[in-house]
């Protein structure tokens, strides 16, 4: 495949992996940081953003890992191991950073920073990629738009319950049963990206 068609096919997968395949609304991974963080706009584009950069990195970090070390030695057995230990210590190097550089999003984000360390997306993310057997390139755009489009989700849900707080919501359904209502509304719009099967 030449350069350009490489690339070509790196966009493709990276604006599906927004869109048509979010890992948040089409896979329901990383739910659970979803729903807790995403209650401010400012602290959800902070985990966002976060999230796309651990996820790129990490991916690729993954990918390079499998395919230099794991499956030379025939150990590709052990990449949830190796998966989830490039994971923490990344995590780890990221949160270093944020709090050393911005201690009021350090604060903000508490204990779901050191939490993105399990977040089921990250591990997701980098599992799909070996599973669709992506190229280097194809794994870059890959994880660059599924933390896109994780990104994308939490700020929406964000923007949505801050509007919701000032609406009237019946007894019943406040708290956790709006928000399950309103992202399962987001899941469906974004599967509506896919178009329709006839």
């Amino acid at each position: 495949m030449s350069a350009n068609g490489a690339l070509y096919q790196a966009l493709v997968v990276c604006v599906s992996a927004v869109f048509t395949g979010n890992i948040l609304l089409t896979t329901f991974l990383g739910m659970c940081s979803f729903l807790s963080v995403s209650r401010e706009v400012k602290t959800a584009v902070g985990l966002g953003a976060a999230v796309v950069f651990v996820m790129t990195c990490t991916t690729v970090l993954n990918w390079m890992m499998y395919w230099w070390v794991l499956v030379p030695l025939r150990i590709e057995f052990y990449r949830f191991i190796l998966f989830i230990i490039v994971i923490a210590a990344f995590v780890q190097l990221v949160e270093m950073v944020i709090e050393r550089y911005s201690p009021p999003l350090y604060y903000a984000l508490g204990i779901f920073l050191p939490l993105i360390t399990v977040n089921c997306a990250i591990l997701g993310a980098s599992l799909f990629m070996v599973i669709r057997n992506y190229s280097f390139v194809e794994t870059v755009g890959y994880g660059f738009g599924s933390g896109l489009g994780w990104m994308l989700a939490i700020v929406a849900m964000a923007g949505i319950r801050q509007k919701m707080a000032v609406a009237r919501v019946p007894a019943g359904l406040q708290g956790p049963g709006i928000t399950l209502i309103i992202a399962g509304l987001m899941a469906l719009g974004f599967i509506g990206f896919t178009g329709v099967l006839q």
